[in-house]
């Protein structure tokens, strides 16, 4: 059993890729898993089977970020199932990908609505759970580089992963008080369904050549990466921005 035996944690977005690494490696370390999802309830229910499989256990819950009332619901029922929680995971995103002269009212504020308010809405939530139950709890957001460098054709989605870093110092400065850590994992170009969505097989595997490490990250790379960041392994470990992307930023200098 791993260092998080015993302890509950609740990610969102978590049916498919970094979220679905990121509940597995939790529950790898022992930890019985809320599985947030949206849209794609097979597979959530598969990542749950996968817990269960593990020794742990695992309830989906379906749930729109954006929509603070159905956060709210979701840790409540996180609470009458497991009568606790220790980590948060703030995953789900969204991204509609526009140049910046061709930005829509609606592209930026739904992929603000997600990728920023909804971390939001699932940090709060998170910590009013464990601030009310005295629990030294984590928080851990998943970013990006795109937070990080103003990438071509993706304002709205640049501004928001911009937008987590404050989130994240802010609450790791006030919630220090309450021994509940805060922390920001900046992936680089990670291995996803969600790519499929702008390249194909082909291109990916082409633009892959070009990366440092030759080859696009995978999300289990990020859940093991996670799952530190929830152990008592990182206990002073708190307001870090870690970036993992196989030294893609580095490169972008030579």
């Amino acid at each position: 059993m791993g260092s998080g035996a015993g302890r509950v944690a609740l990610v969102s977005g978590a049916s498919r890729g970094i979220g679905r690494a990121c509940a597995l490696a939790l529950a790898e370390d022992g930890a019985d898993v809320v599985v947030n999802y949206l849209s794609h309830p097979a597979e959530a229910a598969e990542v749950v089977r996968e817990i269960e499989r593990l020794g742990r256990r695992g309830l989906a819950h379906q749930a729109d970020v954006s929509d603070r009332a159905q956060v709210d619901a979701m840790v409540a029922a996180a609470l009458d199932r497991f009568d606790r929680l220790d980590a948060v995971v703030a995953n789900a995103y969204r991204s509609i990908r526009q140049p910046f002269l061709g930005v829509s009212p609606e592209g930026l504020e739904q992929t603000l609505a997600v990728t920023l308010l909804g971390a939001f809405h699932v940090c709060q939530a998170g910590a009013r759970a464990m601030v009310e139950r005295g629990v030294a709890g984590s928080i851990t957001v998943i970013g990006s580089i795109h937070g990080e460098t103003g990438f071509s054709n993706s304002t709205s989605y640049n501004i928001a992963k911009f937008g987590l870093t404050g989130l994240v110092l802010t609450a790791a400065n006030e919630l220090a008080a309450h021994r509940i850590r805060v922390n920001l994992v900046n992936p680089g170009w990670i291995d996803t369904p969600g790519e499929r969505r702008y390249a194909t097989e082909e291109e990916l595997r082409a633009e892959a050549q070009r990366l440092p490490w030759r080859r696009l990250g995978q999300p289990r790379e990020i859940g093991r990466v996670v799952a530190f960041l929830a152990s008592e392994g990182a206990s002073f470990v708190s307001g870090a921005v870690l970036r993992a992307d196989g030294a893609q930023i580095a490169a972008l200098g030579g």
